[in-house]
């Protein structure tokens, strides 16, 4: 095997030396018009461009090559060659020793560089002959891949060649990311939505550089995901959601599927079953959890705040370790997020109670424990971190305890409120979130929470107004692309004029992935049509 490797990697370049050594005449023959790489409109913004305003021509006769001593390099190279493919029409071969014609050449580089700072870094080097991005993961070298998407125009230059060509601007990117926390949550338990829904959010999340999705999967109103141990949770607690509809679950089945496509995007899935609060759902399915008083009954409508967890009784925290137990199996990532929001009816010292023994069970399965900002007040260790969407002093008792903390800010990131007062979906209880509003604030230092504290921001959406994927869509985009810039890009490369520019074209983008976004009157759109034309391979 290793002396296969081997082969490969000589045979590679070989193939490399040839190619660029036959490349300065071929060039010659095309003349590009003048490119300025720093102003395409790139979202998140790079750390660094540097422009040399030439092109690099992408057409059929460019050919993808990648790194042989880590296989999750060529898959990278090839989920990149099927992006082309569906953006241009162009096949391009991926590693093939023989891949007929080739005038040029993108190559996906594992680099040892010590100029190259983390697992999510990369480079991006672009001249006339060829493409390199340098990453020291195939982790980086996807996140790379992501902004050479990008660059691709969305239409061809059929005048400089007889073929389409793509000319795509000429220089070197540096980049990485600010966090390394970079979110979005979607509620499924007040509304379901299907595994294929949530594969379609998690595509367009990838192209902007977002690495994290937060699965809201149980509530009062529904419980999405089956617990082997327990089925009654989702035959009776998923039988319904908000407005009476039939509701769903995922099968685990179905949950490892959405996580193994998450995992080929280089995106995390973090699963949350919300308690002692927001546990209806639970309890009607097995009312020996329940600690309201109250007989249960399935819930369909949108107040909070009821419901508990018998926090004294035996039988909860059975309960509680298979679940965090079957859940534990099924996610590889290392985060198992409790909840811990809204438990009015829960007396604070079974609340108190009840958060410190779910961390030890949370801890026993391998799993660092995430909670809303309410956790603060339990008696946790350094390692569980504390989601702050309400009360700044729970994140701050977080920061004294040593904790990380996500920063949500309901008034800032909630992708549920509305847009304005004309909005069609979502609430405004926290505030109006325009496109502009979204954008322009600080993470670094948010509410005074030091910069060392945070581990990265995440723009949650709450699905008691929408029912299907166009609504989620319309409340999600366009201000999750702006949500990633301000986790990736530095404060300084933040810029709401310029960022508006860009944003505006992204359209072309959102409307080849069919997304129902918000055309927002604060932003230009930019809108095209999309022609593809057959290439026959010389």
């Amino acid at each position: 095997m290793i002396k296969s490797t081997l082969f490969k990697s000589f045979v590679l370049l070989l193939l490399m030396i040839s190619f660029f050594a036959c490349q300065e005449n071929k060039m010659k023959e095309i003349n590009f018009p003048p490119t300025d790489l720093s102003s395409e409109n790139l979202i998140p913004k790079p750390l660094k461009i540097i422009p040399t305003n030439n092109a690099f021509g992408l057409d059929h006769t460019t050919a993808i090559y990648t790194s042989q001593s880590d296989k999750s390099f060529e898959e990278v190279g090839s989920f990149l060659a099927d992006k082309i493919k569906s953006k241009t029409n162009l096949r391009l071969a991926v590693n093939a020793a023989d891949a007929g014609k080739v005038n040029r050449m993108i190559f996906i580089n594992q680099s040892d560089s010590d100029e190259i700072e983390g697992p999510e870094a990369y480079q991006l080097y672009i001249s006339k002959d060829s493409i390199i991005v340098n990453a020291k993961t195939s982790e980086g070298a996807f996140r790379g891949i992501q902004t050479l998407r990008q660059l691709i125009p969305e239409t061809s230059n059929d005048t400089l060649t007889e073929m389409p060509l793509w000319p795509i601007p000429t220089g070197k990117i540096i980049d990485k990311p600010g966090f390394e926390y970079r979110g979005s949550m979607i509620d499924v338990a007040r509304h379901f939505f299907s595994v294929d829904d949530i594969k379609k959010y998690i595509d367009v999340l990838a192209y902007y550089k977002i690495n994290v999705l937060h699965l809201h999967l149980t509530d009062d109103q529904g419980w999405r995901i089956e617990i082997k141990s327990w089925p009654k949770l989702t035959e009776v607690g998923g039988s319904t959601e908000v407005g009476g509809e039939a509701g769903g679950f995922f099968t685990q089945e179905d949950y490892k599927d959405i996580v193994a496509y998450a995992q080929e995007r280089y995106m995390m899935i973090i699963p949350e079953i919300d308690m002692p609060g927001h546990t209806n759902a639970a309890s009607v399915s097995y009312p020996i959890l329940n600690g309201n008083g109250k007989t249960p009954e399935l819930y369909e409508g949108t107040a909070v705040g009821f419901s508990t967890f018998d926090t004294r009784k035996d039988t909860v925290y059975s309960f509680v370790d298979d679940v965090i137990r079957e859940i534990s199996e099924i996610t590889p990532g290392p985060y198992i997020h409790i909840g811990g929001d809204e438990s009015h009816v829960t007396k604070k010292n079974d609340y108190i109670y009840f958060v410190n023994k779910v961390e030890k069970i949370v801890q026993k399965y391998g799993k660092r424990m995430i909670g809303w900002d309410e956790v603060a007040t339990a008696d946790l260790d350094s390692t569980s971190i504390a989601q702050f969407w309400a009360s700044q002093e729970n994140a701050e008792e977080a920061v004294k305890k040593g904790m990380k903390v996500i920063l949500s800010p309901a008034t800032k990131a909630y992708l549920d409120m509305q847009y304005d007062t004309l909005s069609e979906y979502g609430l405004h209880w926290a505030a109006y979130i325009p496109v502009d509003t979204a954008y322009v604030w600080t993470p670094e230092g948010y509410a005074g929470i030091p910069r060392e504290s945070i581990l990265g921001v995440e723009a949650p959406l709450w699905s008691e107004t929408i029912s299907n994927i166009n609504e989620l869509e319309y409340l999600a985009f366009p201000r999750i692309i702006g949500y990633s810039e301000l986790s990736w890009s530095t404060e300084e490369n933040r810029n709401w004029d310029d960022f508006k520019v860009r944003l505006a074209n992204q359209a072309p983008y959102l409307d080849r992935m069919n997304v129902k976004y918000y055309p927002s009157k604060l932003i230009d759109w930019k809108k095209s049509k999309f022609t593809y034309k057959t290439i026959e391979k010389d």
